[in-house]
């Protein structure tokens, strides 16, 4: 499944997103994993996240090498309950017009291997033109 947290800078998704995580691994069977742009929320998560910082692997630039990315950290754990991934569009630049075909190849990897996919982006659902909401749970 994946999930969405949208609205414009400021509105509160990365506050709302660390509560969530923190709250999942403390029911969660598997791990859990918080993809972030950098270092700055690593203390805000609990020791038990695992915690991957995007400036850490700058050589991802596309949205075909960050779905590979994606496959690396699901191989590597087969137990992966969830996978979050704050402010999508500041990560290997990812723009606007590819979220339509990274929010489909989410959810075929989620389908396929099981982890949930909870996404913010920094955009209002009418400017996320070409979007497939069908099978998607906005959580804000």
């Amino acid at each position: 499944m994946v999930k969405l947290l949208i609205g414009h800078k400021g509105s509160g998704k990365t506050n709302q997103m660390l509560k969530i995580a923190n709250e999942a691994i403390e029911t969660a069977a598997g791990s859990i994993v918080f993809i972030n742009k950098n270092h700055r929320l690593m203390y805000e998560l609990s020791y038990r996240i695992r915690v991957i910082c995007m400036e850490d692997f700058e050589h991802i630039t596309n949205i075909d090498e960050y779905i590979g990315f994606l496959y690396g950290i699901i191989s590597s754990d087969h137990d992966i309950e969830t996978i979050f991934i704050d402010s999508i569009l500041k990560h290997a630049d990812v723009s606007m017009g590819d979220l339509p075909e990274f929010i489909e190849r989410l959810k075929v990897i989620s389908a396929i291997y099981g982890p949930d996919f909870v996404v913010s982006i920094s955009a209002e659902k009418e400017e996320m033109i070409g979007v497939d909401f069908n099978n998607i749970e906005i959580l804000n």
